[in-house]
């Protein structure tokens, strides 16, 4: 059965898996429209081929990592937002960052 990934299409502070979940379902279903754990609306992100393993910014979130995306001079988009934290980095904002106490653990 394929597994497919889905990304909140809004804000979700109540979902622990919020920005992105992955779900199995068989190929001929209709894909989800919203996320089963919340109710927020979803939307199926395009996934590689099977042959070639990616991991998605879920999986990176869900292992401690933090990906930031440049978006323009200065400013990032943290891809793998946990609730709490800002979507958007400004290095001239320190309460933008990453909130590393909830991804480093002895």
């Amino acid at each position: 059965m394929p597994t497919y990934t889905y990304r909140h299409l809004s804000e979700s502070p109540g979902c622990d898996r919020a920005p992105c979940f992955e779900w199995e379902q068989v190929a001929r279903d209709l894909p989800l429209t919203v996320c089963p754990f919340c109710g927020v609306p979803v939307e199926r992100e395009l996934s590689p081929s099977m042959i070639k393993k990616r991991n998605f910014d879920c999986e990176l979130r869900d292992k401690g990592f933090t990906k930031l995306v440049r978006v323009d001079d200065g400013i990032f988009e943290n891809v793998t937002r946990r609730p709490g934290e800002a979507k958007y980095v400004d290095r001239r904002k320190p309460e933008t960052l990453p909130i590393l106490e909830k991804t480093i653990k002895d």
